[in-house]
């Protein structure tokens, strides 16, 4: 009896899920006209030494179930029939957010240095839009920005964090509630609920406050190591 007890709420658990990945990918596209496709996803039945195994050909992907594939990038869109279409075959892929263009940007950072990072911008008075966070990175989300504009910004400074990654234009960032090999995505600063389109900070007010947060102190030593 316990074991059918636990088999159906695996299978509620696993409908929920689903459900939720759909409902969101909506969410995003429709509401807030961020341009979403599904991600590659991992293989339900195989595993490496590494953990799940991407779903792609590719037997040794270093970004098991966190990629676009097919479709390609090129694909996402803001149609909401296309968006239920997609996760009517695929429940289980994971949400991907076409990042640029007028959709959101982000900055991530490794995930023990993003959790220093949001303290240390809390402490400065940052005002932060979402921001979503896997087991390995955490990503800022921020507003749209070109290539030849964060150059710039990259450029006038004298030193900017080696482990920041940019999500710019021709981009993508996994969105919550997806799960990728890395595990579970989820948001650490969520969109305030039931709100128009998320308000985002602009990329060089955040660039500035986590190279500031990263500077060394007059005592010497880091306030903010990544």
């Amino acid at each position: 009896m316990r074991e059918i007890l636990g088999r159906r709420r695996r299978l509620r658990f696993r409908r929920k899920a689903r459900t939720a990945r759909l409902d969101a990918a909506v969410t995003f596209a429709v509401e807030w006209d961020w341009p979403v496709l599904p991600g590659a996803g991992l293989r339900a039945t195989t595993r490496t030494s590494a953990g799940a195994a991407c779903s792609c050909p590719d037997p040794e992907c270093v970004v098991p179930g966190a990629h676009p594939y097919d479709p390609g990038l090129l694909a996402a869109t803001t149609d909401e029939r296309m968006i239920r279409w997609w996760w009517t075959r695929r429940p289980d892929a994971p949400v991907v957010l076409a990042t640029g263009g007028g959709a959101p940007c982000a900055v991530s950072l490794p995930a023990v240095a993003g959790a220093r990072a949001l303290g240390a911008l809390d402490s400065m008075g940052m005002r932060l839009g979402p921001v979503v966070a896997t087991p390995t990175r955490w990503s800022i989300l921020v507003a749209p920005y070109g290539l030849e504009r964060l150059g710039e910004l990259l450029y006038a400074k004298d030193s900017v964090p080696s482990s920041l990654r940019f999500h710019g234009e021709g981009g993508y960032l996994l969105l919550p509630p997806s799960v990728a090999g890395t595990g579970q995505v989820r948001w650490e600063r969520a969109p305030l609920a039931g709100s128009a389109r998320p308000w985002l900070p602009d990329v060089e007010a955040v660039v500035d406050a986590l190279v500031e947060a990263s500077t060394s102190t007059p005592g010497g030593g880091s306030r903010l190591a990544y």
